[in-house]
């Protein structure tokens, strides 16, 4: 999950001219807010037409995520959810986005700059196949990060080049469809532009390049002032080519007086060209999955790790046991899973990952496991839990069941940095068994368990077997939407300590979690009223207590304000507060670039020791941003009581805010929020779940394509240290275990990068669509100080396939639909037609876009499908997409509506065809 980089921070850091559309603080449009315009447009339109199909009404209460979210799910997400997925993925989007000028600044390609518009066209090409690849094997950030670095390249087009001087208002089509030629192109040795001695004429373009509609881009020389004779320059202060003749350039980035109305026509084709790219994607996986990918979904997914061997009879149906009464009590409401995760491990097997939305399958599929094999403790837990932390979405909640200690524990560096990435929760539920014999050199225990668990703002559960089944109910309170902590700390020695915390008036379902031996606590109300661990239903909720885990329940009657829990233990023991509420924040560390594009990227790793840190935060509420007021952000410790370092927090609007903090805690620390509601006019508090530290190392690294299977992919990285310098390990994983080589160490000098290369090689036989995820990290030979990056890999079969299907009209039968559509309801009209691929890679489906009919056909395998729509002639509209198995997409239209006469074939086309084609073709 990465932060959005927001509008108003690329003008606060933006010191020049920039390489792509810019905020120039007088209401030019970015790159962030093209797309975010299309985004949610997209979205509001795929959300009515689900809810058009699905016989209820798309009404949102307001414009923020949470109301979007609520009106898109439908009638059935009753009570609260979270927008807070939702936010996240479009910030995925943006950031990407963004990225592209740090990361290829000086990529012709990248940017269609220098006239590179077959490589240009190429990048949106092949993201665009890797998008489907992603989302049709559910490798949903990945497909987002593709997105925005996709999108970022197809709206530079018509910043960057003359597409809107030659009087064009649509996009250029053939961009996203390449099938189609890239016609006109102005040849290297045709001169372009004239002469600009004041580098800001509203027109430098040569008459002829007009008349004869050439299309050209401006050149970009961040490094050199070299350019082919006669061309036009990109323009602006970092473009070096600018001041050599012809001076100027065509640059429509930003907003000025002299290029008012060609940076606007950029920003509106722009825009409805990137909402022309995210149709073709809907359109090719399928409203569900487009809708998942853009995280309209409840927010629970059910992910379950599970160790099958001998001695696991008893764990394996309980964990059986909870996944029905999930399946079954959340059936139809707000809570229901919108995925099922299983992983399975064994010794020394583990896997595969099941992943389904239907509540059936994971039914069969935990049916079928046995406990079976093992017997010799460890047992492969961090293997499965790897697999879980890679195919699981961000922020899930993970559930671990297991009798024995990690034999894979070599992992566990690389866990916390996927926990970190990933910012999901982890939860292990441990029961125990005596007597098993240990194999293993590094002699892992249940402490293991319990600082991943804490570091992901989990628990380490550890009961009997008889037990299991009275622990469980924590999985039944955490797997739900909108859930928030409160408070979360820990003490190791244990100590008597008292805990205040504010609850607000949104908050439901509050529980308390203590795990520790030997425990004593008083938990007082706001109004003084208390109640002890022995009070098992006593004025303030109800406490269960089994093996190390003391559950607290507060009554739905709960005070809002101040409590306070005072805990007495000399063992380690936790403390956790959590509640189901919309009021929730999301964030992430950034850091400054520099550049021809200055802004803030998220740190991939952990921030830098010895730096202010830098956090951007968005704030979600009941009715968005604006329903509610941000006073306090920090950092706070969650092992030891010193108080929180608060930020200096700045307003960017929307609910977005930076936050700096100069004195970043030493060792584990959390983000903590405190504000107010204004809904409900109570002060809530919040605090992120996962843990984070600082680090001397720094790792920089960048993944620019997709890898192909069987071929090497090269990805080369930078390590350096602000510590002492000598000698660092490196070490590599990858979660489909794919060959790798790399260097095991590097020799660092302080303050310099070392420069290294990682080689990966997917096996030929590997499925177009997967994502590999690489864990990277570096470690100081003392083993005190270390960092990581966490870096995803698309591998996409290389395409030739680049025709969209075509469909031939076979006949219509209309003429018993009436004139007066008030008689149309017994009256039924037909059409039939043929479909095919031609001698492409084979249709992979056929579904009807519009229309409230009957589609039939017959076998996707035929060369020719016959396709037959039957409908009443009160639905006089019918859309047929068919989807190849590469993911090119054609689109069948037909009306019956006319004013009078005889029935008549209505096909609608785009407008780069004109209405020319008469027959009944699908079009792109």
């Amino acid at each position: 999950m990465y932060s959005l980089l927001v509008i108003a921070l690329l003008a606060l850091a933006l010191s020049g001219p920039a390489t792509a559309f810019v905020s120039d603080g007088h209401g030019a449009s970015t790159h962030v807010s093209i797309t975010r315009t299309a985004l949610l447009r997209k979205v509001t339109e795929t959300c009515r037409e689900v809810a058009e199909k699905n016989g209820y009404e798309f009404n949102p209460t307001g414009s923020s995520p949470e109301e979007l979210v609520q009106a898109c799910l439908g009638p059935t997400a009753t009570g609260d959810v979270s927008g807070a997925k939702f936010h996240s993925a479009l910030q995925d989007i943006y950031t990407q986005n963004g990225l592209v000028d740090r990361d290829f600044a000086n990529s012709p390609p990248h940017h269609f700059n220098s006239e590179a518009f077959l490589k240009g066209r190429g990048l949106i090409t092949q993201g665009m196949l890797a998008i489907k690849a992603n989302i049709r094997n559910k490798n949903f950030p990945t497909a987002r990060e593709t997105l925005g670095r996709v999108l970022h390249t197809l709206q530079d087009f018509y910043s960057h080049s003359n597409w809107v001087e030659l009087g064009y208002t649509e996009p250029y089509i053939n961009l996203i469809t390449p099938g189609l030629p890239l016609d006109n192109l102005a040849d290297a040795n045709t001169a372009t532009c004239s002469d600009c001695a004041s580098g800001t004429c509203s027109n430098q373009l040569l008459p002829n390049i007009l008349k004869e509609k050439k299309l050209t881009s401006g050149y970009m020389g961040i490094y050199s002032s070299l350019k082919p004779k006669g061309k036009c320059s990109h323009g602006g202060a970092a473009d070096l080519t600018s001041t050599e003749s012809p001076r100027g350039g065509i640059s429509k980035d930003e907003r000025r007086q002299d290029n008012l109305a060609l940076h606007n026509a950029a920003v509106n084709a722009a825009t409805t060209a990137t909402l022309q790219l995210l149709e073709d994607v809907r359109l090719a996986v399928g409203d569900d999955d487009f809708l998942r990918m853009m995280g309209i979904a409840r927010s629970s997914v059910v992910c379950f790790v599970i160790d099958t061997t001998g001695s696991m009879s008893d764990d394996i149906e309980e964990a059986r046991s909870i996944i029905y009464e999930i399946i079954d009590s959340y059936k139809g409401t707000q809570d229901e899973p919108s995925e099922y995760i299983l992983v399975p491990f064994n010794d020394p097997d583990f896997g595969p990952i099941i992943r389904t939305t239907d509540a059936n399958k994971i039914k069969e599929e935990i049916s079928k496991l046995n406990a079976d094999g093992g017997g010799d403790a460890p047992e492969m837990c961090l293997s499965g839990l790897q697999l879980a932390l890679t195919g699981a979405p961000s922020s899930s909640y993970i559930y671990v069941f297991t009798d024995a200690t990690a034999k894979d524990i070599e992992l566990k560096d690389s866990i916390i940095a996927l926990i970190r990435s990933t910012q999901s929760t982890v939860s292990f539920f441990m029961t125990e068994i005596f007597g098993r014999r240990r194999r293993s050199l590094r002699a892992a225990s249940f402490g293991d368990y319990r600082e991943i668990a804490l570091v992901s703002g989990g628990q380490a559960i550890q009961v009997s077997k008889s037990e299991l089944p009275q622990a469980t109910d924590i999985i039944l309170d955490t797997s739900t939407s909108a859930l928030v902590t409160v408070l979360q700390r820990a003490r190791n020695p244990g100590k008597q300590e008292t805990f205040s915390f504010v609850l607000d008036e949104s908050l439901k379902n509050i529980t308390i979690y203590i795990t520790g031996t030997a425990i004593t606590f008083m938990l007082t109300d706001p109004a003084g009223v208390t109640q002890s661990q022995n009070e098992i239903s006593g004025k303030l909720g109800t406490i269960k207590a089994v093996g190390n885990l003391w559950r607290i329940r507060l009554y739905s009657d709960k005070q809002t304000g101040p409590w306070q829990i005072n805990i007495n233990s000399n063992q380690p023991y936790t403390l956790q507060i959590t509640g189901q509420s919309t009021i929730t924040f999301i964030y992430n560390f950034v850091e400054s670039f520099a550049g021809p594009h200055p802004g803030y990227a998220v740190l991939t790793g952990l921030p830098q020791a010895g730096q202010p840190a830098t956090l951007m935060l968005s704030v979600m509420g009941r009715r968005g941003p604006s329903s509610m007021t941000t006073e306090h952000i920090g950092l706070a410790k969650v092992l030891v009581s010193e108080g929180v370092s608060n930020g200096v927090i700045t307003d960017m609007g929307n609910g977005d805010i930076l936050v700096t903090v100069d004195a970043v805690p030493e060792g584990e620390f959390v983000v903590t929020v405190k504000g107010t509601d204004k809904v409900s006019n109570s002060v809530f508090q919040r605090q992120s779940t996962t843990q984070v530290s600082v680090s001397k190392v720094k790792i920089q690294a960048v993944v620019g394509s997709s890898v192909e299977p069987g071929e090497d992919f090269k990805l080369p990285f930078s390590v350096m240290t602000q510590g002492s310098g000598g000698t660092y390990s490196i070490g590599v994983r990858n979660d489909r275990n794919f060959p790798m080589s790399f260097p095991n160490e590097l020799t660092l000098t302080t303050g310099q990068y070392a420069n290294a290369t990682l080689t990966i090689t997917p096996p030929a036989s590997t499925e177009s669509g997967t994502d590999v995820t690489l864990t990277v990290e570096a470690k100081s030979s003392d083993g005190v100080d270390s960092n990581y990056v966490v870096l995803r890999l698309s591998v996409v079969t290389k395409i030739t396939d680049f025709v969209q299907p075509s469909c031939e009209g076979v006949s219509v039968q209309a003429n018993d639909c009436p004139h007066n559509l008030a008689q149309c309801g017994p009256f039924q009209w037909e059409l039939s037609a043929n479909i095919t691929d031609g001698n492409g890679t084979g249709i992979d489906s056929i579904s009807l876009h519009q229309g409230n009919g009957t589609l039939i056909y017959t076998s996707l395998s035929a060369p020719i499908i016959q396709a037959n729509y039957n409908a009443s002639c009160c639905s006089q509209i019918v859309e047929i997409v068919a989807v190849d198995k590469v993911g090119n997409v054609g689109k069948c239209y037909h009306s019956i509506a006319r004013s009078g006469g005889p029935p008549t074939l209505t096909l609608s086309l785009p407008l780069w065809i004109y209405l020319l084609v008469s027959t009944f073709l699908l079009r792109p």
